[in-house]
């Protein structure tokens, strides 16, 4: 006979049930769906901290043992057409820029191939190396690759030192991913790539965003930014919904590949 759960036990239960399915709730709002204290909640988490089932973040946690989206490796083999369709449609929208900032990830990788063949002098700056590397055949393309500490399955840096790099530089345009798409914004699953797209969103006066429709209402660990009128959601299909009325109601532009 399997022994009876303690209270805690089952209340720490849920809070990781509850972090599965939402990686950006915080503690005041797992305080008040489990009807306990913060104070009480604070407990529970670091308890498992410490046991190594979540890893705490400024004021909440993620679960250990869970992604919200696949490795970078797993993600590239994912919606090709789909992503190298977006890659196609965002290099015609900034077809006239200097300078560039760049995110990492799978959909940003496909705009990197889709840029390297560029004949004309831009200036890139990225923290993912796997951008830097796909364009560096180009020679009248100029990388600055940003410092910080590297996150390997990701190929990008982040930190602090990553952060501080990025308040030297105004870009007029950043291009990035996201891990999800929602009425609330574009927000990322990574804690430490979160802060530092949030940094060079804040570096840039016009941002696009390159996501999939398998991005659509979804909501991750970190929030970027919610939707203004200096956005461009850059995607293969035309969101529905709360979403759009979101897109629309911040101002945000929405643009979709030419029909083939």
């Amino acid at each position: 006979m399997k022994p009876t759960k303690s209270r805690k036990e089952l209340r720490q239960d849920s809070i990781l049930a509850a972090l599965e399915g939402n990686p950006a709730l915080r503690v005041n709002q797992l305080a008040e769906s489990l009807a306990v204290s913060t104070e009480t909640i604070r407990r529970d988490l670091a308890e498992l901290d410490q046991a190594g089932r979540l890893s705490r973040t400024y004021g909440g946690a993620v679960v250990a043992s869970s992604r919200f989206e696949p490795l970078l490796n797993d993600r590239l083999l994912l919606k090709v057409p789909e992503r190298r369709a977006i890659a196609r449609r965002a290099l015609e929208e900034i077809a006239d820029e200097e300078a560039l900032l760049l995110g990492g990830g799978a959909t940003l990788l496909q705009f990197a191939r889709a840029l390297r063949g560029i004949d004309r002098r831009l200036t890139v700056i990225t923290p993912a190396w796997a951008i830097a590397l796909e364009l560096s055949s180009n020679p009248l393309i100029e990388i600055v690759l940003l410092p910080g500490t590297l996150e390997a399955q990701e190929r990008i840096v982040c930190g602090p030192e990553t952060i501080r790099a990025l308040e030297r530089y105004r870009a007029p345009v950043v291009l990035m991913g996201a891990s999800g798409v929602s009425g609330e914004g574009v927000s990322e699953a990574m804690l430490g790539a979160g802060e530092v797209y949030a940094a060079m969103l804040r570096s840039a006066a016009r941002s696009f965003i390159l996501a999939d429709h398998g991005k659509f209402d979804k909501r991750a660990l970190v929030l970027l930014t919610p939707w203004h009128d200096a956005m461009t959601l850059v995607t293969d299909r035309e969101p529905e919904g709360a979403l759009m009325a979101a897109i629309r109601r911040g101002g945000a532009t929405l643009s979709l590949p030419r029909p083939a």
